[in-house]
């Protein structure tokens, strides 16, 4: 090995930010989410064990902080304002759980929503990511989200806007990009991309992403690109649909293919 790589490498190292422990970020974010919704192997005899447990929750969370903050006074007062916004986010997740139930008939209970559903998983923790970038922190929410993708296969950017009972089905594939902003009562199915259409680096902060208004369905494999595109409330977008232009509300979109069948008996022909 060259000696001016090894150095080039140890000079990077002296140079990074303090070591962070991505297995102990990943294991906090699962321990919230199995704690908020009685997923965990420990009972709880009393109420001051649930108090007990939530400042638990909270020293490990400053610990996590710390590392990436390295700011002890800004790191209490995030970590305050997150557990303050914990009622209205298990809330939020509740309706969320309830959607899934709703409308998914081969859901039987709200315990297997919790339990089985990735897209549950992944609204849950994209709901806390969100609510922490909220509050000024970065890198921790996208380090919440990407593991919750490499777990469920479900891409969604902290950044991103997401209304009241939103319905992941399957989810495998769907990726919802920083801007987007979703209404209330979305239905999304597995394989569908609310993305942007190529933009400079100059455009970052600007709006790339489509707007899903309330009530909208959209299919499997659905694409749908650029801020200026707009799906208006009430619509289905059916599957394998590509779409760059905005659409009034109460429109169905469909792809229509051409398929031909042939008795088998075409082969020996």
């Amino acid at each position: 090995m060259e000696k001016s790589f090894i150095k080039k490498i140890y000079l990077a190292h002296q140079q990074a930010k303090p070591f962070l422990d991505k297995q102990r970020i990943e294991s906090f974010i699962d321990e919230v989410f199995r704690f908020l919704f009685q997923l965990e192997d420990r009972p709880y005899p009393s109420v001051n064990a649930i108090e007990e447990r939530f400042e638990e929750i909270k020293d490990e969370f400053c610990l996590v902080l710390l590392e990436i903050m390295d700011d002890r006074p800004k790191t209490l007062s995030i970590v305050d304002t997150f557990t303050q916004t914990l009622p209205e986010l298990h809330e939020s997740l509740l309706e969320d759980a309830n959607a899934i139930l709703e409308n998914d008939p081969a859901a039987t209970s709200l315990k297997e929503v919790k339990i089985a559903y990735p897209g549950f998983y992944a609204i849950a923790v994209y709901r806390f990511a969100n609510q922490l970038l909220k509050q000024g922190v970065e890198l921790l929410p996208r380090l919440w989200t990407e593991y919750a993708h490499s777990k469920t296969g479900i891409d969604i950017h902290p950044g991103a806007q997401i209304g009241k009972r939103f319905f992941i089905d399957h989810g495998t594939g769907i990726v919802i990009g920083e801007s987007c902003i979703i209404g209330d009562d979305v239905k999304l199915y597995q394989g569908v991309t609310l993305g942007a259409l190529s933009v400079s680096k100059s455009e970052a902060n600007k709006q790339r992403h489509p707007i899903i208004e309330d009530g909208v369905v959209i299919y499997s494999n659905a694409t749908i690109l650029g801020g200026k595109t707009t799906i208006g409330k009430d619509s289905i977008i059916g599957g394998n649909v590509w779409l760059t232009h905005s659409i009034k509300p109460n429109s169905m979109v469909f792809h229509k293919s051409q398929i031909k069948i042939k008795d088998n008996n075409f082969l020996n022909e």
